[in-house]
């Protein structure tokens, strides 16, 4: 049995994110495993896996996202569906390649590289807070985010506007 929780996979904070974003590094992919709930705006660059569509594409997105150095999932609060489709896919990519999550190096076991060897390691993260909180920070930031709609935002999710 994998030692690996979703308590135990690593977090990145929307300021780091952001920097990535803002670098357009070919080696860092965002997953958005939002469901309907991906109208209103998105991380520039993401790709949308929705979380109902993640048992049969988790394979697939192992087999896309090989050649990336750094994965990032998110939802829209980062506290079920996100980390869950990381860990889903930490334990996917674990089978697929043979790689024993018991070992000492965990979540960021080593994974093939582009010519098949074993010479990179794949970090696979959870951004911290979602999209809630990336939309209060870069919402508006044209270069961060695309389709943002902040009517949809602003009473939803923002604290300011919570009792």
């Amino acid at each position: 049995m994998s030692n690996i929780t979703i308590a135990s996979l690593p977090r990145m904070s929307r300021e780091s994110l952001a920097s990535v974003v803002r670098s357009s590094s070919p080696s860092t992919a965002v997953v958005d495993v939002r469901d309907s709930d991906y109208i209103g705006g998105h991380i520039r660059g993401c790709m949308n896996v929705p979380s109902s569509e993640l048992d049969y594409r988790i394979p697939e997105l192992v087999r896309k996202l090989k050649d990336k150095d750094t994965v990032v999932f998110h939802c829209a609060l980062s506290q079920q569906r996100g980390p869950s489709a990381a860990l889903r896919y930490v334990r996917e990519r674990n089978r697929l390649l043979g790689i024993d999550p018991n070992d000492e190096k965990g979540n960021n076991a080593t994974m093939g590289g582009r010519d098949g060897t074993a010479d990179s390691e794949q970090k696979v993260y959870v951004l911290e807070g979602g999209f809630t909180k990336w939309q209060e920070k870069y919402g508006e930031d044209r270069n961060l985010t695309e389709g943002y709609q902040k009517d949809l935002w602003q009473y939803a999710f923002d604290e300011k506007h919570r009792n």
